[in-house]
């Protein structure tokens, strides 16, 4: 990321990279000025430059300028919010957002890009009285607040009447810019599903098409909804779709489940099995940092430890997690093929379809119905009528986790969360088979209907329901636990360690964002004109402000997840210096308005280490000392 966007804090500016990477792969489509010249990519479109006036092309009002909003880089922030937040010590990466959802992805995507295993949204359906989210925000001259349009009592909603002209183009736009901001966020075995009824189900699927590729299309799923249906002219409805895309489909893997009283038989002689994919090749590009946790030995066929070693000799990662890779390998239910360099290329076997194990189909009956995640709310508030309409079952997310094949630290997001459905079913879903995924939900605070019941228990917007279903989901799963084991409760036993943090989208909070860089000075111009206004106007607020208030911001946009941890480091005598890890990185960083002399020379056996520091805690001097020591590790902001 160039130093003026560094410095600006905002998120990444995808359009920028997009034609950095094409102006490295193909230098030759651009100008000697470095600009990119539409004839010389015409060549590669159409080599004899005929324009094309017919193709097969999906287009709608306002789809430039949707796709855009996606890519345009935001300066906004994610604040935690400690009060709302629930056992947040041990949270462990979960965390519910309360924003509009487009900036919340946005400032995420620093951090979580290629990090979240299984996406599942419920989006407004069309129906002509649902909100429209507002996309058009000029940072420069629109209050941050009324962007997104939060008042003193709640947030504007807008309707989508079919009278506007743009049914269907207004919805579009909605999700077309959100699923692109999604598809950066998967990894790539990463899957998305998708709920939605007949009125837009054939324009997502082709907008999905759009997005992921149609070879990445997976399955349109039939959800029964509604037992008798509703009335209609004709036929009844009783049904929904759930669309399911994969990232790349050649890299995601789907499961089947066990049938109720089989035991899976494992003991089948070799000839009966077919070799799987790799699986060093499974998972996120099969690299161990994508998965640092998915990295750890398995018995081998002469109980050797093996590691999951890719072609090239480097570290790679298992797809399963240590408790079921250990149990396939005590079943024998792995080929072991050693290389010649003794490290071994390892697949799954595949077992017979009479086997215990049942694929999913695409028909999704009775266990899925409205009314069981009506009953679930209802049963949780202890109330006797919903504070949320419409809510899906958390038995239809805690499914598709298991089709796509969850497991230990896998994340799985939704940032259309509603009433929280995913993070129950996440919770339950580690409950039932002894994983640790995470989940992370963005819930808009929308006002609540005055007449609704939820309204009429004081929760004023849905994103108050969001995080008190999930405090009541930890608090129904510890007493679960500790009415079936009470030994739990003994001195040297603990119940269930579960929690969540709670973050807000908010303006940032560095005064540097409402710098506008002038188009007509250059980028050392601009960068010089900022860090003039940044000692001129950010000096007083930053010493006037605790370090603990910005840590998240700095982290989140320095690519640190948010369950980071973070340890004094006291080797260091004049500065206050903290070590930041999560689970794919680390570095040193330092919120003292100045940095000492002797903390450079103390920095010396730390030069393989990130340095975060305030850029007005440095002098000319020390500046230009700390460069030299750290090069490109060193991060002055």
């Amino acid at each position: 990321m160039p130093e003026l966007d560094k410095k600006l804090m905002q998120t990444p500016d995808l359009n920028k990279e997009r034609l950095e990477t094409l102006k490295t792969l193909f230098p030759d489509l651009f100008t000697v000025e470095g600009k990119l010249h539409p004839d010389e990519l015409m060549k590669i479109v159409d080599p004899e430059l005929v324009k094309e006036s017919e193709r097969f092309e999906f287009k709608w009002f306002g789809k430039s300028e949707a796709k855009r909003n996606a890519f345009t880089p935001s300066r906004a922030t994610l604040v935690y919010d400690e009060q709302r937040s629930v056992n947040h010590e041990y949270s462990d990466g979960n965390m519910i957002i309360e924003g509009e959802n487009l900036e919340s992805l946005k400032c995420l995507l620093s951090a979580y890009r290629e990090r979240i295993k299984c996406l599942y949204i419920d989006p407004p359906y069309n129906t002509g009285k649902d909100f429209v989210y507002s996309d058009k925000w000029d940072e420069s001259k629109e209050n941050y607040w009324d962007h997104i349009g939060i008042t003193s009592n709640g947030v504007k909603i807008d309707t989508n009447s079919e009278s506007s002209g743009r049914f269907h183009s207004n919805w579009l736009n909605m999700m077309y810019s959100r699923l692109l901001i999604a598809r950066q966020l998967l990894r790539d075995d990463g899957v998305i599903f998708i709920s939605i009824d007949d009125c837009e189900v054939h324009y997502l699927r082709k907008l999905c098409e759009d997005v992921f590729g149609a070879e990445n299309f997976i399955a349109q799923i039939s959800r029964e909804a509604i037992k008798g249906g509703s009335q209609s002219k004709s036929l009844r409805n009783v049904h929904d779709y759930i669309l399911c895309f994969a990232k790349y489909s050649q890299e995601a893997n789907f499961s089947g489940y066990e049938k109720e009283g089989i035991v899976l038989d494992l003991e089948d002689e070799y000839g009966k099995y077919a070799k799987g994919r790799e699986l060093n090749k499974w998972g996120a590009g099969s690299r161990r940092e994508d998965s640092p946790g998915m990295f750890f030995p398995i018995k081998g066929p002469n109980g050797e430890d093996v590691y999951p070693i890719r072609n090239d000799g480097s570290e790679g990662r298992w797809r399963l997690g240590k408790k079921k890779m250990s149990l396939l390998s005590e079943n024998d239910g792995i080929i072991f093929e050693k290389r010649e360099n003794g490290t071994y290329i390892c697949y799954q076997k595949i077992r017979e379809s009479k086997s215990g194990i049942k694929q999913f189909t695409s028909l999704f009956k009775e266990n899925y119905l409205n009314a069981k995640g009506t009953e679930e709310i209802k049963k949780l508030f202890s109330c006797e009528r919903t504070y949320f309409d419409y809510a899906k079952p958390k038995e239809l997310i805690f499914d598709l986790m298991l089709m796509c094949d969850c497991d230990n630290s896998d994340i799985v997001m939704d940032f259309f969360a509603g009433s929280g459905s995913t993070g129950q079913a996440v919770y339950e879903y580690n409950n039932e088979f002894e994983t640790d995924c995470k989940f992370i939900l963005i819930q808009i605070p929308e006002l609540t209907d005055e007449k609704s019941e939820a309204f009429k228990a004081d929760y004023r917007i849905i994103s108050d329901i969001t995080i008190e279903r999930n405090k009541r989901v930890i608090q129904k799963l510890i007493n679960e636990e500790s009415e079936n084991n009470p030994d739990l409760l003994s001195e040297d036993k603990k119940p269930l360690k579960l929690g969540f943090k709670v973050y807000k989208l908010a303006k940032s909070n560095f005064p540097r964002i409402d710098f506008a860089p002038d188009p007509a000075k250059t980028e050392d111009e601009n960068l010089a004109l900022l860090n003039t206004y940044i000692q001129e106007k950010e000096a007083i607020f930053l010493s006037t402000i605790d370090g603990e208030y910005i840590f998240d911001e700095v982290l989140l946009k320095n690519g640190f997840l948010l369950n980071y941890s973070k340890i004094q480091d006291n080797t260091f005598t004049e500065n206050t210096i903290y070590e930041i890890k999560d689970s794919y990185k680390s570095c040193l960083i330092c919120m003292d308005m100045t940095i000492e002399k002797i903390t450079l020379k103390e920095l010396e056996s730390h030069k393989d280490q990130v340095f975060i520091c305030l850029e007005r805690a440095l002098d000319t001097t020390m500046k230009w000392n700390l460069k030299h020591l750290l090069g490109e590790k060193l991060i002055a902001f």
